[in-house]
C-alpha cells in the first residue's frame, strides 16, 4: 500500500514524500489506520519493520490538526533505553519537517544542563514526550511534567521495558494519564506477562501480529549437545585455538552474566559484563570500548540484545538457551551484518534446555548442526528433547550417556531461510 492512500495529511505525505518514502511496509499498512480510528492496539512487530513509523506518522497526523492544547504534552511515547529514545525523536524530526509539531526526549544519564533542557521542553507544553520510565518517573514525582491532557499513550519494545522490570514504573506513569487516552502497545514478542499487562491498559484492542523474520542463511548457526558443568570448558577450548574478538555470549540472567564474566576474567581472556544492573554511564562506556575493540567478548543478557547495533560481529555464543524462539532470532541477528555478511552462531544445549532447542528448530523449520564434542572433555548425553521435556534444572545426571565420537547426532546445515524486511521507512 502507498502512504498516499491512507488518510494522512498533506504536511505529513509532503515529509514523507521528501523523504523519499513511498510505500508501507506491512505493520504500517496494518495499524495506522487502525490508530487513526483512534482505538487501542497491541501490535507484535519486531525492529527493523518499521514499526515506530507505524505510530509515529498516525500521531503527528492527529496533533498536526490543531485540535490539542498548545501548551500541554498531548502524546507519551515510553521507551526502555535512552538510545531508542534518541533515535524516536529524530524520525518525528523528520517526519514533521513541514508540521509544527514539538517533540522532546527525556531520558537519564545526562548531566543538568540537559535535565534543565528536557525539563523546559515539557514544562512549555511539548507536544510528544519520548521517555524512558526511570527519568519521567523523576519527573512526574518533582513536579515538572503534567500529563493530565495526554491523549496518546505510547509503549514501545513492551517486552524489554517488563524484562527491565519496568512493569511498576509503567503503571505509575499509565496512572497519571487521563481515561480517554488511546493506548498503544508495541512488542517484539507476545509472551504471558504481555499479554497480563494489555489486559490492564487496554481498552477493546485490536491486534496486529507480524510474523517474525527467520535468520539470514549467511548465519552458519551450530550447537553442542552436551551437559550444563561441560559448558565453560567448551567454551574455553573454543577461544583456546584462535585469540576471541567480537564475540558475544548471551546468558539468561543478570546473576549469570556476572558470573561467567568474572570467571573468564581469570582466564585472563578481555571480558566485560552488559546487563540491566550497570548504570547508563557504565553501559555507554562498556560498547564504546567493545566497538573499539578494547573489548574482545561482551557477556550480555537479553535485555540488552536488541540495543546492541555492531556491524563487526564474528560470533554469538548463546550460553544458555533463550526463553523464547524470537530471542534466540534477536541473539544470534546481532552477527552477520558486516562487510562480508558472515556470521556464526554457537548454541550450548544442556539436557534440561533440550526441550527448548528443539522448539527453535521447530521454529525455524530446520534442525541445527550438532558439533561432536572432543571425548577428552568427558561423556555428552544424546540429542533426545522428547525424553527431556519434563526435565528441570539441577535434577542431574540421567542414564543414557555416551562418547561424543558417535557422530549420529544431527545433519548440517548451513542456514534458516532468509530474512523478510519492510521496505520504508525503519526504525
Amino acid at each position: 500500500m502507498r502512504f498516499d492512500e491512507l488518510n494522512l495529511e498533506d504536511a505529513v505525505l509532503d515529509g514523507l514524500d521528501a523523504m523519499n518514502f513511498q510505500e508501507t511496509t506491512p505493520v504500517q499498512e496494518l495499524t495506522i489506520l487502525v490508530i487513526l480510528e483512534g482505538k487501542d492496539l497491541i501490535a507484535c512487530a519486531q525492529t527493523g519493520t518499521g514499526k515506530t513509523a507505524a505510530y509515529v506518522l498516525p500521531l503527528i497526523n492527529e496533533l498536526s490538526k490543531g485540535e490539542y492544547l498548545a501548551d500541554a504534552v498531548n502524546a507519551i511515547i515510553m521507551t526502555p533505553t535512552r538510545e531508542l529514545a534518541q533515535q524516536i525523536d529524530q524520525q518525528i524530526e523528520g517526519f514533521s519537517y513541514f508540521i509544527p509539531v514539538s517533540a522532546v526526549a527525556v531520558y537519564g544519564g545526562t548531566d543538568g544542563v540537559t535535565w534543565e533542557q528536557q525539563r523546559r521542553g515539557m514544562e512549555h507544553g511539548a507536544d510528544i514526550v519520548i521517555a524512558t520510565p526511570g527519568r519521567l518517573i523523576s519527573h512526574i514525582k518533582l513536579g515538572t511534567v503534567d500529563l493530565s491532557k495526554v491523549a496518546y499513550f505510547v509503549l514501545d519494545e513492551a517486552d524489554r521495558m517488563l524484562d527491565m522490570e519496568f512493569y511498576d514504573d509503567i503503571m505509575h506513569i499509565y496512572k497519571q494519564v487521563p481515561e480517554t487516552c488511546q493506548t498503544i502497545m508495541f512488542s517484539a514478542t507476545m509472551p504471558p506477562k504481555i499479554r497480563t499487562l494489555a489486559k490492564t491498559i487496554l481498552k477493546n484492542p485490536e491486534e496486529v501480529k507480524i510474523a517474525i523474520s527467520r535468520p539470514p542463511e549467511s548465519i552458519m548457526q551450530t550447537a553442542y549437545i552436551c551437559y550444563d558443568p561441560q559448558k565453560l570448558a567448551i567454551l574455553k577450548d573454543l577461544f583456546s585455538a584462535t585469540r576471541p574478538q567480537w564475540v558475544i555470549i548471551f546468558s539468561s540472567s543478570k546473576m549469570k552474566v556476572k558470573e561467567l564474566t568474572a570467571t573468564l576474567d581469570r582466564m585472563k581472556f578481555n571480558v566485560a559484563a552488559m546487563h540491566s544492573d550497570l548504570e547508563q554511564a557504565q553501559r555507554e562506556e562498556v560498547m564504546r570500548d567493545f566497538k573499539n575493540g578494547h573489548i574482545d567478548i561482551l557477556v550480555a543478557t537479553d535485555v540488552v540484545s536488541r540495543g546492541i547495533d555492531i556491524n563487526d560481529i564474528r560470533l554469538v555464543v548463546n550460553f544458555d538457551i533463550p526463553h523464547d524462539p524470537e530471542d534466540y532470532v534477536y541473539r544470534i541477528g546481532r552477527t552477520a551484518r558486516g562487510t562480508n555478511g558472515e556470521g556464526l552462531a554457537i548454541t550450548f544445549v544442556a539436557i534440561e534446555e533440550q526441550a527448548q532447542f528443539k522448539r527453535i528448530e521447530d521454529f525455524l523449520g530446520k534442525p541445527i548442526y550438532k558439533i561432536p564434542i572432543d571425548p577428552a572433555l568427558g561423556e555428552t548425553p544424546l540429542y533426545e528433547p522428547e525424553k527431556y521435556k519434563n526435565m528441570r534444572r539441577g535434577r542431574g545426571r540421567p542414564s543414557g550417556t555416551r562418547n561424543n565420537t558417535n557422530k549420529t547426532q544431527g545433519r548440517k546445515t548451513t542456514g534458516t531461510g532468509k530474512t523478510t524486511r519492510g521496505r520504508s521507512p525503519k526504525n
